[in-house]
């Protein structure tokens, strides 16, 4: 198949750049590259049963090469970037930003993936190997450089073997299995955590004054937030700050108002979310759109419970720049904050003051959610994937939606006769203009 090249004719208004844009999608690659095989793979245990085919697939705007593909292009629906061959026993990263930890029911190591997408820049670890691409100004990507990458290559520049990523505008961030934390790219805001506000092309180790080891981690466009093993928060964005506020917090430092223990963290445009370990939801920051979803736009920088939600138990948290989904466990997704785009999935423009259910999954039970700048995504108990929001650059997956998509959609994959099986979506990441997801092809 001939590569479909960026043509160097000038583009004099918005709607022609928009067009020609489209008429880059690619077509879905059938046999997209083995990434990783865990039978050859020495880290891995030793096991007879059948590997069990994960594919990532990506869409939406691809001009940095985050889409993985390797040219520039825009992706109007989901296409194979890679395949995967894992053991039955694998499980998504147990660390996952926002996401409580899912109990193992065995004691011995798994085989753990996990995806992320930044503003430009994609991510994905396997069993404790990273591999980045996508849009290398500032060295965000950590290899040492600032060119752009356009296919998944493996970074061979961390210590020992990451178990989460969170990628944010500018820069990256990786947790490792030692519990140590690592940060890369533009350092803007303090988002880094290395006391200066420059540039870091390799990753660097976050030092601080913490006890113990850290055990997750978020981060957004302007902060990154960190949470021991023994239930402390630690935030790149301190008291005092924000957007209304010149500069950040460039170390980490201690949120010390929360009354329990923090299991996971989620960070906004310019507010905070986290859950406890009883699944109780805490937040602060940044309230203009309502993001706290607490009914009025007061915001601040002590944490307090979002009072509607004081008898719902979450199992997952995800923000967004201006709003916010929550997972129930029952699996009912819940959504606040700014809904100018669709985002919120109520089938109009209009904010929410305070969480309500997104009615159209109703009938779904949802495990899985995601936000990215103004768009969200939903995975089903089925292997379904949905999702609404701002659609302009394709990042929906779905051709023919209209620039705000209010309500959530289903995202097709083409079918292919490869002997593959269905595909089952088990989790999905959006960045600004693009999305990823891994699909497992064996009817898991």
């Amino acid at each position: 198949m001939a590569l479909r090249r960026r043509i160097l004719t000038p583009i004099h208004s918005f709607t022609s750049r928009r067009s020609w844009w489209r008429q880059l999608s690619s077509a879905a690659t059938k046999s997209p590259p083995l990434l990783w095989d865990y039978s050859t793979n020495s880290n891995s245990p030793t096991t007879t049963e059948e590997p069990i085919t994960l594919q990532l697939f990506s869409w939406g705007r691809g001009a940095s090469g985050q889409l993985g593909g390797g040219i520039e292009e825009t992706r109007i629906y989901p296409a194979p970037v890679a395949t995967l061959s894992v053991p039955p026993d694998f499980s998504l990263c147990h660390a996952t930003p926002g996401r409580l930890s899912q109990c193992s029911s065995s004691s011995e190591p798994h085989v753990e993936v996990g995806i992320s997408c930044g503003l430009f820049h994609s991510g994905l670890v396997v069993d404790g190997n990273l591999w980045i691409w996508g849009k290398g100004d500032g060295g965000r990507l950590g290899f040492g450089h600032e060119n752009p990458v356009f296919v998944p290559t493996l970074n061979p520049n961390l210590e020992s073997d990451v178990k989460s990523i969170a990628l944010g505008g500018l820069h990256s961030v990786a947790l490792d299995a030692l519990g140590r934390v690592f940060t890369w790219g533009y350092g803007g805001f303090g988002a880094l955590g290395h006391s200066v506000y420059h540039r870091e092309l390799l990753p660097k180790l976050v030092e601080g004054s913490w006890d113990g080891e850290i055990c997750h981690i978020a981060t957004s466009g302007t902060h990154t937030a960190a949470i021991t093993k023994s239930g402390d928060g630690r935030l790149g964005l301190g008291p005092g700050r924000g957007p209304d506020f010149a500069g950040g917090n460039s170390t980490p430092s201690e949120v010390k108002a929360l009354p329990e223990p923090v299991a996971a963290v989620s960070c906004g445009g310019f507010f905070t979310m986290a859950l406890t370990e009883g699944g109780q939801l805490w937040n602060w920051g940044a309230n203009s759109n309502y993001e706290l979803g607490r009914g009025d736009k007061i915001g601040g920088w002590k944490p307090q419970p979002v009072p509607s939600l004081k008898d719902v138990r979450l199992t997952q948290i995800a923000s967004g720049g201006y709003h916010s989904l929550a997972l129930t466990d029952k699996g009912e997704v819940l959504s606040w904050g700014h809904g100018g785009h669709g985002q919120l999935g109520n089938s109009s423009l209009h904010s929410r003051k305070v969480p309500e259910p997104v009615e159209a999954l109703a009938n779904e039970r949802v495990t899985y959610i995601a936000c990215g700048g103004s768009s969200s995504a939903a995975i089903t108990d089925k292997g379904k994937l949905y999702m609404w929001g701002y659609a302009t650059d394709s990042q929906l997956g779905v051709p023919g939606l209209p620039e705000m998509q209010s309500s959530p959609v289903e995202v097709k994959f083409l079918m292919e006769d490869d002997g593959l099986g269905d595909h089952n979506v088990i989790s999905v990441a959006v960045g600004a203009s693009h999305a990823l997801c891994l699909v497992s092809r064996s009817g898991c």
